[in-house]
C-alpha cells in the first residue's frame, strides 16, 4: 500500500514542505530511502523500524521504499523519522489514512520516545503557507511551533501518542501561545550602567552608538571597565517587535539553541565569541551551512573583546555583513543566505602591553610595536566601525563616592527609545525599508543629512587634517545625524558634527 504524510526541511532561514511516500509491499525485506537523504536521514530506517517494534506495532516486513519529495533538494538530521514511521504505519494499516492534510516532524529514540529537533519554527511557518491546519511536534518544541497564528499544533511525547491521537483513541489538547504575554516578559538582568564608576564619555558614545545602531570600538587600558561598559549596552536596547522576534527565534531554532520548550526569543541576543573562534564560526559554515555568531546576534550586539588577538583572516570576512547586514554562504549544493543585522561593540587595549598613553603607568612598548598591534586591525575594518572611544582609568574620586552619579540604564534607554522613534518615523514617511541611521545608504545621507555651513567647514577641516577615506566621512554624518536626533534637532550643528569627529580616535594615529 502506498501511504503520504507531510513534513519539512530547513532551507537557510526558510523551510520548505517535504511529502513523504511510503509504499510497502512484497519481496525481500528492504528498506529503501531515496530523495537525497543524508546519513541522518539515511539511518532513520534502523531507528524507525526499531522504535514501531518496541512500541508494539507491527512494521514492514517486505520491501519499503521511502521517497523524500522534492527529490532535487537534500534532506538532513533526524527530524524525518516520526512522518516515516507514521507513513509505515499507514502503509501497514496501523493507522487510517486521511485526507485532511496534517505534517509531522520529530526524532525518534529506539525507544519510541519522541524527541525533539532543530528548526521547527520555519518548518512550522512553511506548513501554515502550505494549507496545512494541524502540525504534530515533540512536546519539547511545541511552544516554539504554538507562535505561529493559523496552525494547530499537537505536542507528543511518544511513537504511541502520535498513532493513537491519529487512530482518535488518544485526545491530545492543541497548544497555545500568547504572543504579547511573551513578549511582556520580565528581560534578563544584565546590570545597569549607574554601577560603572566614572566613564561618562564612554556612557554617551554607546547611548549615541544604541541610538543609532552605530558599531563602536573601545580602547583603554586593562581593568578601566570596557566590558563592564560593553555587558550593560544590551540593557539600554530598545524592545524587539513582533517581527524582529519571529526572525531571530528562525535563526536560533535553526542553529539548536533554543531551550527546551522555549518559545520566542524575546530579549535582543548578545553574544561574546572568544578570539580563538574561526572564519566559519564566526559567518556561519558547515554542512549543512549553520547561522554563525554574526547571525545569532541578528537584531542584538556581537562583542569582540581584545579585538586584535582575532585571526586576521576572521575579522576580514566581517567586513562584509557589517557592511550589507546578511551573510551568503555558497556550497556546490546551494547557496544560502542568513541576515546578520547587529551593533558590534569591540573593545582593545591601546598597546601590547596595555599603558600606552596611561599616566599611571609607564608603557614598554616602542612606537613600531604600538602601532604593528593596531595594524593587527584594518583600515577598512576600522571605517566600518562607526565610533571609535577612550577609555581611560578611573579616578579614585569616581570610585570612593557613596552614591554613584550619571545616567541609569533606564533613562539612556529612553533617550535612545526616543531618537529611534525619529528615525523611523522619518523613514516611514519616506517609505524606505530601514529603522536606524547606521543603515542609511549615500543616497539617504544625502537626502536626510542637513549640514550647516559651519558643520560643513568643520567636516572639510577633519577630512583634510585626519586624512580620512571617503566611508569614514559617511560615518561621521551618520553619528552626527544620531546625536542631532538626541537633540531633537532637524538639521546637524556645529556641535553635533565635532562630537562626531571625536569619535574617530584610531583615526588620528599615534
Amino acid at each position: 500500500m502506498l501511504a503520504r504524510v507531510t513534513s519539512g526541511a530547513v532551507l537557510g532561514i526558510g523551510a520548505l514542505p517535504v511529502e513523504i511516500e511510503v509504499n510497502a509491499g512484497g519481496g525481500e525485506p528492504n528498506v529503501v530511502i531515496v530523495g537525497l537523504p543524508d546519513a541522518a536521514v539515511r539511518e532513520s530506517k534502523d531507528r524507525v523500524w526499531t522504535a514501531i517494534s518496541n512500541s508494539n506495532y507491527m512494521p514492514p516486513m517486505g520491501r519499503t521504499t521511502i521517497n523524500l519529495a522534492p527529490a532535487d533538494i537534500r534532506k538532513e538530521g533526524p527530524s524525518f523519522d516520526l512522518p516515516i514511521a507514521v507513513g509505515a504505519l499507514i502503509a501497514q494499516k496501523e493507522i487510517p489514512a486521511t485526507t485532511e492534510p496534517v505534517a509531522l516532524i520529530g526524532e525518534l529514540a529506539l525507544s519510541g520516545e519522541v524527541r525533539r529537533v532543530r528548526g521547527v519554527l520555519p518548518i512550522a511557518l512553511s506548513m501554515r503557507d502550505a494549507g496545512v491546519r494541524r502540525f504534530i511536534v515533540p512536546a519539547g518544541n511545541a511552544e516554539e511551533a504554538a507562535v505561529v497564528d493559523g496552525l494547530e499544533v499537537i505536542p507528543v511525547v511518544t511513537l504511541s501518542e502520535a498513532v493513537e491521537y491519529l487512530r482518535g483513541n488518544l485526545k491530545l489538547d492543541p497548544v497555545k501561545a500568547d504572543l504579547s504575554q511573551l513578549r511582556a516578559a520580565v528581560p534578563e538582568d544584565c546590570g545597569d550602567f549607574l554601577d560603572v564608576r566614572g566613564q561618562e564619555s564612554a556612557k554617551r558614545a554607546i547611548e549615541v552608538a544604541v541610538a543609532g545602531g552605530h558599531n563602536i570600538l573601545m580602547i583603554g587600558p586593562p581593568g578601566t571597565g570596557k566590558t563592564m561598559l560593553a555587558r550593560r549596552l544590551a540593557s539600554i536596547l530598545p524592545a524587539m517587535t513582533l517581527e524582529e522576534a519571529l526572525e531571530t527565534t528562525r535563526i536560533h531554532s535553526i542553529s539548536g539553541s533554543l531551550a527546551s520548550h522555549q518559545s520566542l526569543v524575546v530579549d535582543r541576543p548578545f553574544r561574546a565569541p572568544h578570539h580563538t573562534i574561526s572564519d566559519a564560526g564566526l559567518l556561519g559554515g558547515g554542512t549543512p551551512p549553520m547561522p554563525g555568531e554574526v547571525s545569532l546576534a541578528h537584531n542584538g550586539v556581537l562583542f569582540l573583546d581584545e579585538l586584535p588577538e582575532f585571526h586576521r583572516n576572521v575579522l576580514e570576512v566581517m567586513r562584509q555583513p557589517l557592511e550589507d547586514g546578511f551573510v551568503t554562504i555558497s556550497r556546490a549544493s546551494g547557496t544560502v543566505t542568513f541576515p546578520s543585522r547587529f551593533i558590534l561593540i569591540a573593545a582593545m587595549n591601546p598597546c601590547p602591553c596595555g599603558y600606552y598613553g596611561d599616566p599611571r603607568r609607564k608603557c614598554n612598548c616602542s612606537s613600531v610595536r604600538v602601532q604593528q598591534y593596531r595594524s593587527r586591525i584594518s583600515g577598512p575594518l576600522l571605517d566600518r566601525i562607526d565610533i571609535h572611544v577612550n577609555v581611560n582609568a578611573v579616578a579614585y574620586a569616581d570610585m570612593r563616592r557613596d552614591e554613584p552619579d550619571g545616567k541609569t540604564s533606564a533613562e539612556m534607554r529612553a533617550t535612545a527609545q526616543t531618537a529611534r522613534a525619529i528615525q523611523q518615523e522619518r523613514f516611514r514617511k519616506a517609505g524606505l525599508p530601514i529603522t536606524c541611521n547606521a543603515a542609511m545608504g549615500a543616497r539617504e545621507i544625502n537626502r536626510f543629512c542637513k549640514l550647516t555651513d559651519g558643520a560643513h567647514a568643520l567636516m572639510e577641516n577633519a577630512m583634510s587634517d585626519m586624512s580620512l577615506s571617503a566611508r569614514a566621512y559617511s560615518r561621521i554624518v551618520k553619528v552626527a545625524r544620531t546625536i542631532a536626533d538626541i537633540e531633537n534637532s532637524e538639521t546637524i550643528q556645529d556641535l553635533h558634527v565635532l562630537e562626531a569627529i571625536q569619535y574617530r580616535q584610531l583615526d588620528r594615529g599615534l
